[in-house]
């Protein structure tokens, strides 16, 4: 019993660590603050191809988290870069990797795709 209740605690701090993490190194934009930069960053959708080719915002390259490692010399660290997936989650480990990497000026839009109200284009 004891050990579970370790395990769960541990969960929980791993879990919290990351929130509080990701909130430090990633900024969380709405909407329409993502909106008013992201013409003039990088703009990365880290969902699969897949998800990418059913809809993605206008102007955004397709890097997909599994595929993040490999493809990061794609990404110039000079510049801002917005990244989004479907809800928010993977887009905030994906620019946990970029920081880990030496990448600063990291934004990523709030609650993903799924509440992008903006143009899109599908395949």
């Amino acid at each position: 019993m004891y050990i579970l209740l370790a395990v769960i605690a541990g969960i929980i701090a791993y879990s919290l660590f990351n929130f509080f993490y990701q909130k430090r190194i990633i900024k969380n934009l709405t909407e329409d603050e993502f909106r008013q930069g992201y013409r003039k960053a990088q703009l990365i959708d880290v969902r699969e191809p897949n998800e990418f080719d059913q809809g993605h915002i206008l102007g955004a390259r397709n890097i997909p988290l599994s595929q993040l490692k490999m493809r990061m010399k794609e990404i110039r660290t000079d510049q801002p870069v917005y990244l989004y997936c479907q809800s928010g989650l993977r887009s905030g480990r994906a620019g946990q990797t970029l920081y880990r990497k030496g990448y600063r000026n990291l934004h990523h839009l709030q609650g993903g795709f799924k509440k992008w109200t903006g143009k899109t284009k599908a395949k």
